[in-house]
């Protein structure tokens, strides 16, 4: 349970920076603590989406891995970014991505912010 823990807070920390760098990657609320509600459900989503999805999708697309020496990856991270947007918005969660490049940069900040929180944040059990 505490790594569950562990793995949203440091999601959470990773979009919002990327949320805070990025005037594309939005989310919006009436006051702090309804954006802070609708960012701990986005980490939730973009969490469930990164351990669902993001395995097929590298499993089915690890041919390219190899040809790109593992430079899809950051097309599978914008994608997996995007994922969570299209699904936020089905949540009626004011969080959205505005295009693919934006995800791609995105994907690259949540990408380092999410290392460096799992380095600082104990991960016990």
């Amino acid at each position: 349970m505490k790594h569950f823990l562990v793995k949203t807070i440091a999601n959470a920390a990773a979009l919002a920076v990327a949320i805070w760098l990025l005037k594309d990657i939005t989310l919006t609320g009436d006051n702090t603590g309804r954006k802070i509600l609708t960012l701990v459900l986005v980490a939730l989503i973009f969490g469930l989406v990164n351990f669902i999805v993001k395995p097929v999708v590298k499993l089915l697309s690890f041919p390219l891995f190899i040809l790109t020496l593992g430079l899809i990856t950051l097309v599978v991270n914008a994608l997996m970014l995007l994922l969570t947007s299209f699904l936020a918005g089905k949540f009626d969660l004011a969080f959205h991505v505005d295009g693919f490049w934006t995800a791609v940069l995105g994907g690259v900040i949540i990408s380092i912010v999410s290392w460096a929180m799992h380095m600082i944040l104990p991960e016990d059990d």
